[in-house]
This record gives C-alpha cells, sequence and structure tokens, in this order.
C-alpha cells in the first residue's frame, strides 16, 4: 500500500488540514504482501479517529496498512480534533467539512468510486459515534458502517462531570441535539434504507454501556445490527484486531 499525506485547505474550516490516504499500488514482487488487481475504480473506506488522536492514530497503532492489502480499497483518514465529528459551537464546522467537503476532496483527488456500494465508513471511540452518524444522517452514501468501542451515548455521556467542559464547547448549553444523538436517529431512520451496521465493544471497556443502549434501542425500532460483545478494554490491541473481523464483515460492491 501506498501511504499519502495531504495537507491542504479546507474551505469548511477556513484553514488547513491533513488526511492520510492508504492506496493500493497493484506492485508485485513487494515480500511479505498480496499481488491484488486493483480495480479501476477504488472502493473507499473512511476510517476516523478517536477524542484522543488525529490522522496518524490508526497507521501508528494498528496494522490497517497490511490488513486492507488483502482487498485492495482506498483508506481515508481525515482529522477533527475533539469535535464529535459536529458544528461546534464554539470551534469549527467539523460536521460540515466531514459530510460535505471531505467526500467531494476525496473524489476530485483520488480515483475512488462514488457508488454507494462501494463507500464505507468506520471508526473507533469518538469516531465510531461518528462514522455512525454520518450513516444514520446520510445513508445514502454508505453501503457499511462500523462502530468499535463508539461512544453511542452522547447524552449521557454529557451529562458526566469531567466531560462537561468539551460537550459545552461543542454542543451549547442545551447539549446534544436531536441530529447528534444517535438513539433519536435510530428512531427516525427507515430501516430499508439505511447501510449495514456494525457495533463492537469490550465487556470491560467503560463505554459498553452505551453500546448495550444503542443496540437495544436499534432493535427496539427494527433496525438490524451486526454487534459483537466480547472480552476487551478500551485499548488499541482490542482495535487492531476488531478492524480485520470488520473489513471481512464489509459487502464486496458489485
Amino acid at each position: 500500500m501506498a501511504l499519502l499525506t495531504v495537507d491542504f485547505y479546507s474551505e469548511a474550516l477556513e484553514m488547513g488540514t491533513t488526511l492520510r490516504v492508504l492506496l493500493p499500488e497493484g506492485a508485485a514482487g513487494h515480500i511479505g504482501t498480496p499481488d491484488a488487481p486493483v480495480p479501476p475504480e477504488l472502493p473507499v473506506l473512511y476510517l476516523l479517529h478517536g477524542l484522543s488522536d488525529d490522522s496518524t492514530a490508526w497507521l501508528r497503532y494498528t496494522s490497517i496498512d497490511r490488513y486492507v492489502g488483502e482487498r485492495p480499497m482506498a483508506v481515508v483518514m481525515p482529522q477533527v480534533a475533539r469535535s464529535f465529528y459536529a458544528d461546534e459551537v464554539d470551534g469549527y464546522p467539523y460536521w460540515r467539512y466531514l459530510s460535505e467537503e471531505l467526500p467531494a476532496v476525496v473524489q476530485r483527488m483520488f480515483r475512488v468510486s462514488g457508488r454507494r456500494e462501494d463507500t464505507f465508513v468506520a471508526g473507533l471511540s469518538m469516531g465510531g459515534y461518528g462514522a455512525l452518524k454520518w450513516a444514520l444522517r446520510q445513508p445514502e452514501r454508505f453501503a457499511a458502517a462500523a462502530s468499535l468501542s463508539g461512544a453511542l451515548d452522547v447524552v449521557g455521556l454529557a451529562t458526566v462531570d469531567e466531560r462537561g467542559p468539551l460537550f459545552r464547547r461543542v454542543y451549547g448549553d442545551q447539549g446534544p441535539g436531536p441530529d447528534d444523538d444517535l438513539l433519536d436517529l435510530l428512531g427516525r431512520a427507515d430501516p430499508s434504507a439505511l447501510p449495514g451496521l456494525w457495533v463492537s465493544c469490550g465487556t470491560e471497556d467503560h463505554l459498553i454501556a452505551s453500546n448495550h443502549r444503542f443496540v437495544a434501542r436499534a432493535e427496539e425500532v427494527g433496525v438490524p445490527v451486526t454487534a459483537r460483545f466480547g472480552a476487551g478494554e478500551h485499548e488499541w490491541g482490542v482495535w487492531d484486531s476488531t478492524i480485520r473481523d470488520v473489513l471481512a464483515w464489509l459487502p464486496r460492491g458489485g
């Protein structure tokens, strides 16, 4: 896989930002890597980082570049600071950047497919929340969305005292609104229009309760979810293993 660092000016953010992008090379003779044919238009996985991370995190702490070589696709890793993938009340419009500008930039710069069946999103912790929010708010864009140890109940998290200043900066004094509340979004969704959804979390993870609440709400409103709960904490060893399962679960485009 080729690794590209893309520094560019974001019109939505009105400042420079950075993407990390993995692209299959299709080169033979690279020891220890599969020699898979590269399609003329690449499927694309948007891979989102967590609260304390940036666009380098998946590359530094997992072997995503090696795993994705088994299934040629582009992997796009943006950075959104500590924004919860929202248009911050006191900050930057990261939701608009993610959901409007970023896909247009990727389409313009790289040879990726624009078809829904070739487009996926996944993330961990804050990024798991961001992945499912993006899929629930723009289901026509994605074939599948996956959350790994996601912060899936932001309304509940906003009541935690030590998170108060963060959530007030992001959402204001009123807290997360309906379009930022995954449980509310599930209730308003058309199950037949949604992409495939994956939720996984370790049973020793501090976010396990919010993951159970998401899955229970999905069952209540008839939204199918692939749920995987097993031993594990909120740490990179879990996510390095789980992202391989997610890649295997993603549907193949037609």
